[in-house]
């Protein structure tokens, strides 16, 4: 997943310490987000958008390739369109 953490961070000029700090998670963990490593759940990423009040999609998108294998993945006759479940 994609993410503007990065940029939003900066532009505030936090280290990646103090973003830790204000989210209570390790610098590491931050670092791991930045680097697309690491998706948040969706407890750290409520908390990360209260601390840039924005929304989540303002600060996390998909991969353009992790929606087209999706899209790809519900086309086969074995994917989740052939079962009628939904991801």
């Amino acid at each position: 997943m994609r993410n503007r953490l990065r940029t939003l961070r900066a532009e505030r000029r936090w280290s990646q310490a103090d973003l830790a700090d204000r989210c209570q998670v390790s610098r590491q963990t931050i670092n791991a987000i930045e680097t697309e490593r690491y998706d948040p759940g969706l407890p750290l990423a409520f908390t990360l958008a209260g601390i840039f009040e924005l929304t989540i999609e303002e600060i996390f998108f998909p991969d353009r390739a992790d929606r087209a294998d999706r899209a790809d993945r519900a086309d086969r006759p074995d994917g989740p369109a052939a079962s009628g479940t939904r991801r």
